[in-house]
């Protein structure tokens, strides 16, 4: 079953056509403007799209081809806001209670308890939101959310209001009740971290486009687009010539040749982006050479060195390329058993299974 979103929309902008998976946790990502909460808001029904549709498998909520959108309290979502949204004036018990109006109202205050005790916070019943802390309110919004059984549950950036500890704590919940619920959850988040955490499947969107969908992992690590390497905020981002023999492929930058795996569909072209992990770069060890370092050598001179908790991030200028820079990430007690310092030479290798050619859109 999929998630359908075929959408166009003339206020926050948003011009997309993506099916998600469901009963996945799907993490939204994006800069501040680039549509995350009008998609969300979209699939609640909160905002009507010019054109589209919007369906959870067989079940469309949203077609306008045909005249037809299902009003917010008939779709099958649970919503979570930035700011949680609680009713200042009413209790725990109360604010997970008015969303049960389908429900007899003999039937409400023990449907709203067992929500309440799902998100772990029985006991709080009578608490108003005030009395509340970040991380209680969170999970009182959670229950609430809940309360109506969703397919979908919509979270925009719920974690982004509770301190450190609290937003761990809170990660392990969203898993747990995502296993307990197998619902499909969209999570917009501006966090890379986060969403690679939570999330099974990855979109990335700006200027409210879909730029890259995917399993979290093979985004973060091979992005298609320079828009989508820009967005992931990788720091290697370079241009070289693309050059074919065959299948074999060979991308030229500067004077140095990094051989590429084999493709069947790679046209040769100058100007090619590409981008590489910073920690998918080899420092050739001076007490301990490895099998890889035969891969793609590159000779490089270290311009800084930055102290990460335990790791190291080392920018290098490669030889011939004066004006680039080389990120290459690796462990403290590596960086200080090589004795990596400004201005010292060292060898690296460019894995060719970690170099990921660009398109440009």
């Amino acid at each position: 079953m999929m998630l359908t979103l075929a959408l166009s929309h003339d206020g926050p902008p948003l011009d997309l056509d993506v099916a998600l998976p469901a009963g996945e946790i799907v993490a939204v990502v994006g800069p501040s403007g680039s549509g995350k909460t009008s998609l969300l808001r979209a699939v609640a029904g909160l905002i009507r799209p010019r054109s589209g549709r919007i369906a959870l498998g067989g079940d469309a909520w949203l077609d306008t081809a045909r005249g037809m959108s299902k009003p917010t309290r008939e779709r099958p979502i649970g919503y979570v806001s930035q700011h949680y949204g609680l009713f200042p004036h009413l209790s725990a018990l109360a604010n997970v209670a008015c969303s049960l109006t389908h429900l007899p109202p003999g039937d409400r205050a023990a449907r709203a308890r067992a929500c309440l005790a799902l998100a772990h916070v029985a006991g709080l019943d009578d608490r108003l939101p005030r009395e509340l802390s970040g991380g209680q309110q969170q999970r009182v919004a959670m229950a609430r959310a809940l309360a109506r059984e969703p397919r979908v549950l919509l979270l925009d950036e719920p974690f982004s209001s509770v301190d450190r500890s609290t937003r761990k704590r809170l990660y392990v919940e969203l898993k747990r009740l995502h296993a307990e619920l197998a619902a499909t959850v969209l999570l917009v988040t501006h966090d890379l971290d986060e969403a690679a955490l939570l999330a099974t499947h990855l979109c990335l969107i700006q200027r409210g486009r879909i730029v890259q969908h995917g399993a979290t992992g093979d985004v973060l690590t091979r992005p298609a687009t320079v828009a989508a390497a820009r967005l992931l905020d990788l720091p290697n981002l370079f241009t070289g010539t693309l050059e074919r023999d065959g299948a074999a492929r060979t991308l030229r930058w500067g004077p140095h040749a990094l051989a590429l795996p084999a493709a069947a569909d790679a046209a040769p072209a100058a100007g090619t982006a590409w981008t590489i992990l910073p920690t998918k770069v080899l420092l050739h060890r001076v007490d301990r050479p490895s099998r890889g370092e035969r891969e793609n050598p590159v000779r490089a001179t270290v311009a800084d060195l930055v102290t990460l908790g335990d790791d190291v991030i080392a920018r290098l200028v490669p030889e011939g390329l004066p004006d680039a820079r080389l990120h290459l990430k690796l462990s403290l007690h590596v960086a200080q058993r090589n004795s990596l310092a400004p201005g010292r030479e060292v060898t690296v290798s460019l894995l060719a299974d970690a170099i990921v050619p660009l398109s440009g859109e």
